[in-house]
């Protein structure tokens, strides 16, 4: 990665709040946070949908079984770093998390849109970008 983004400065409020959307992050790479659909559709919106690093749309139905798979593999490696986190208010109860994952050689730039929904968070939109290594 060349060179350090812009980051503007946040509120000790929304830096809370990017500490807890952090922790997340990358989305569906936490079992630990739930593995089952149950979970999955709990902190999903019902019309999920995202863009992978690829430009290619996915929506839950397809997002699930690759899931489920990756979640049944007791041999399943997830190696990756996430850094770079910034968050940001949108509305009532609605953040923009921004962050740098790396995963291998590949870097991407992610972008979740997160809903708190009482005590419960829910990914609304998920976006990744793969950073160009010449830039």
């Amino acid at each position: 990665m060349n060179g350090e983004p812009h980051v503007l400065a946040m509120s000790a409020e929304v830096a809370g709040v990017c500490q807890v959307l952090a922790a997340r992050e990358p989305i569906f790479h936490h079992p630990e946070l739930g593995a089952s659909r149950d979970d999955f559709d709990a902190t999903t919106i019902a019309d999920y949908w995202e863009v992978g690093a690829s430009g290619q749309v996915y929506t839950r139905d397809q997002i699930w079984p690759v899931l489920e798979s990756r979640y049944s593999d007791p041999n399943y490696a997830d190696e990756w770093e996430a850094a770079e986190f910034f968050c940001r208010l949108l509305g009532p109860d609605t953040y923009l998390l921004t962050y740098v994952l790396q995963q291998g050689a590949r870097v991407t730039r992610r972008a979740t849109v997160w809903r708190r929904a009482g005590a419960t968070w829910q990914v609304v939109y998920h976006q990744g970008t793969i950073v160009d290594a010449g830039l």
